[in-house]
């Protein structure tokens, strides 16, 4: 496959490069935007699970240039992750675990005591392909951002993040629910159809009275074994809202490389490379050959070298050896007759 082939595949990839966003994902948080208007009169925003930047490039752009030039200090974007992320412009940066109570006072801190009017989250499990899994470790991330943006959200605040839609989605729906008046699941034109990924958007907070956030009583209510049973206010059903109209690009669609018409195609490399990928050391020793093959497996030789080994084999033979062997097999021969 050619460098050029997930540009063919994916039309938002390679418009990512082409805009100079770091990842596709940028289109998601902007088309959600679009629908519901989540940067107005925004100035200070989380971003949770932020690497590799897409999301806080997003918000720095849009929310930095929508001010005069002398009001950009006072738009504050803080974001946070367990990952090292290349810097940005206007953008706070914390590496840091959203479960820990230390990490939600930093970011307070970084908004001299005040709290953020939008936390977002994009982030998601390593997927393992079975899904019901796969539902469950990404409702608990879900539910961890939920925890830490209790801290960090101010009321009537708005929070989004990443979802995996299935079966128990009505649960978290529910518990939303409890801290958002107004909760609507979204998906992006961006997003693929093939994905069960689909985006949460939760607006003006306003938690219990009695509620007292905390990092360490859970949300989820392990109790229950069978969500289906669940009846009355807790079978709500989910309202579903698709971004975006059918102008938009299809992203499950193959394109061609030459979408605009009088552009050629240029190949452009990505706006950001990792900078320390968890395979940079395997890709460093393959390249000095410090990657050792497996013991007692032998390579087949080719057939030149065989060739050469039993023409050696041959010659390594005497003379008498071969005049006793031919004896033999005419011995052989008469003792059959």
């Amino acid at each position: 496959m050619g460098r050029s082939s997930k540009d063919k595949r994916d039309v938002y990839y390679r418009l990512a490069k082409e805009e100079g966003w770091r990842a596709r994902s940028a289109f998601k948080l902007m088309q959600i935007n679009d629908e519901f208007d989540i940067f107005k009169g925004v100035h200070k925003v989380v971003d949770l699970c932020a690497a590799p930047g897409s999301w806080s490039q997003v918000l720095s752009k849009k929310l930095r240039g929508q001010v005069k030039e002398e009001k950009k200090d006072s738009v504050k974007i803080v974001a946070v992750d367990l990952q090292a992320m290349a810097p940005l412009p206007g953008v706070i940066q914390i590496q840091g675990d959203i479960t820990k109570l230390s990490t939600a006072n930093k970011i307070v801190d970084h908004f001299s005591g005040e709290h953020a009017q939008l936390v977002v989250c994009d982030g998601a499990p390593d997927v393992t392909g079975l899904h019901d899994i796969d539902e469950y470790i990404q409702a608990q991330l879900l539910l961890a951002a939920l925890n830490i943006t209790t801290h960090v959200l101010c009321k009537g605040g708005t929070f989004v993040a990443k979802i995996f839609r299935g079966r128990d989605v009505s649960l978290l729906y529910s518990q939303l629910r409890l801290f958002f008046p107004i909760v609507t699941i979204a998906k992006p034109r961006s997003s693929r159809n093939s994905s069960i990924e689909a985006f949460v958007v939760c607006q003006n907070y306003c938690p219990p009275d009695s509620y007292i956030p905390t990092m360490v009583n859970p949300l989820l209510d392990h109790s229950y074994t069978d969500f289906n049973q669940l009846e009355g206010l807790n079978r709500i059903i989910v309202p579903f809202l698709a971004c975006g109209d059918l102008s938009a690009y299809d992203s499950d669609k193959t394109y061609g490389l030459d979408i605009r018409e009088g552009e050629e195609y240029k190949y452009l490399p990505p706006t950001q490379a990792p900078i320390d990928p968890p395979y940079k050391k395997a890709v460093d020793m393959k390249r000095n050959d410090g990657i050792s093959k497996a013991s007692g497996v032998s390579e087949k030789p080719s057939n030149k070298e065989q060739s050469s080994s039993n023409d050696k084999a041959v010659e390594e033979k005497s003379p008498e050896e071969s005049v006793d062997k031919v004896q033999k097999n005419l011995e052989t021969m008469k003792l059959d007759s």
